[in-house]
């Protein structure tokens, strides 16, 4: 029996080694699509923790570019902001840390392996990346105002859709 174990154990620190090596050291086109997926997310929370923490009182102002149609406090003030019951930018924020454990999860070939992780990576982020779509048009034709960080937020999650579908077509393929 305790040679099984040895086996079993041996096996999963070799299938952890492996995974570990593909995601740090492999340039297939789809881990480099994941990790821009990873780089998106990143840069859309940091937008999205500046309007977090204006929401909650954190901070008291958010800086706009000096255009006159942009103020990021009006916009993020809004009703719609608010509607769901917590700040917008909270959901947004954990939501854009969501993506990056899925752009993380299996190894370089999960599109043949584990079609289902980046399937269902691409319906989250393409969901989305509408409702991103929603929030731009309140912006423009119910505040009449802009928010930089909320087109940055917007942005991110249209490219980290954008490239969920490549990697998700893969998926459907091989199922």
């Amino acid at each position: 029996m305790k040679e099984q174990e040895k086996y079993i154990s041996s096996r999963k620190q070799s299938e952890t080694q492996n995974l570990r090596r593909e995601l740090q050291e492999e340039q297939t086109g789809d881990l480099r699509l994941r990790r821009t997926i990873i780089g998106l997310s990143l840069v859309g929370m940091g937008a999205m923790a500046a309007v977090t923490l204006f929401q909650t009182g954190v901070i008291s102002h958010l800086p706009d570019p000096p255009l006159k149609d942009f103020d990021s406090d009006k916009v993020n003030s809004s009703d719609t902001a608010y509607a769901l019951g917590v700040p917008d930018g909270a959901l947004s924020l954990m939501s854009l840390a969501a993506n990056i454990p899925l752009a993380a999860f299996g190894g370089a070939d999960r599109a043949e392996t584990q079609p289902l992780i980046p399937l269902a990576a691409a319906a989250k982020s393409t969901v989305e990346a509408a409702v991103a779509g929603w929030y731009f048009y309140q912006m423009a034709a119910v505040e009449k105002k802009w928010c930089g960080y909320c087109i940055v937020g917007a942005a991110a999650n249209w490219g980290i859709a954008a490239v969920s579908l490549i990697e998700a077509k893969k998926a459907w393929r091989s199922l």
